[in-house]
């Protein structure tokens, strides 16, 4: 295909031979890819510092058909977030995303929703790190919902009937929800109007918007969290939050 120009999210890298390294970068124009970066780990190398997790860059590279594996020519650093990455708690909340785009990103498969949405919550994130649960719960729903996986939360998925804006109902094996009518012996899985609404709105709001939402209503958010946690460890047939993350190797 020849040289390929596009704009960038670096998820991770490591290791390959003595000089060089992998990196695996979620871009704007052609989706998920890997590639290597030939005497990156040279001190003197053409990448600088374009290489590390999290950053926004504008990358050149050479594709041939029949290779999974680019080849790496320039890298330009458009925007760092090294700085906010050296926290260990964004560290470990964006490197759990990273995993969740790698997971579900298929390689050369352009999505420039999914490319938008991971550059914003990185943005909302790095302005607002007292609010990191509610970024990732943005995260967390928007990839599940741009993957088809999303479930309807608006109405009882038995009657059909929209909740009221008050009303309680009951989480389903299918992560649906029911009404109190509906619902046939013990639940004990109750879902409140509060997290109802988080849900809504992540849908309706920009990060920065849903920040703000859900500023005082931690307890709701990570709530939230974990049933939207259960689907995607549903999804994948493991429990992808439970591993340990690591987004680069030098």
């Amino acid at each position: 295909m020849g040289l390929i120009e596009t704009e960038g999210l670096v998820l991770k890298s490591y290791s390959l031979a003595e000089a060089d390294k992998i990196v695996v970068l979620l871009t704007q124009n052609e989706g998920l890819i890997r590639g290597v970066a030939k005497g990156a780990k040279r001190l003197k190398s053409r990448f600088g510092g374009g290489l590390e997790p999290f950053s926004v860059v504008q990358i050149s590279y050479f594709q041939k058909e029949e290779r999974e594996l680019v080849s790496i020519s320039h890298i330009e650093l458009i925007k760092s977030y090294f700085e906010k990455a050296s926290d260990p708690e964004f560290f470990e909340k964006f490197a759990y995303l990273v995993e969740l785009l790698v997971e579900f990103s298929p390689p050369h498969d352009p999505n420039e929703k999914l490319y938008r949405m991971a550059k914003v919550c990185l943005e909302t994130a790095s302005e607002n790190p007292q609010n990191l649960d509610s970024t990732v719960v943005y995260f967390e729903l928007w990839i599940l919902r741009l993957g088809g996986y999303l479930p309807d939360w608006i109405r009882c998925d038995n009657c059909k009937r929209e909740f009221d804006s008050e009303e309680k109902s009951s989480l389903q094996i299918n992560f649906h929800l029911e009404c109190q009518n509906c619902q046939k012996g013990r639940n004990d899985w109750r879902i409140s109007a509060e997290e109802r609404q988080i849900f809504k709105n992540a849908q309706k709001l920009s990060p920065r918007k849903f920040v703000e939402f859900t500023a005082n209503k931690d307890k709701s958010v990570k709530e939230v969290s974990i049933i939207l946690r259960r689907i995607i460890s549903n999804i994948l047939g493991r429990d992808i939050n439970a591993e340990k993350k690591s987004v680069a190797v030098s």
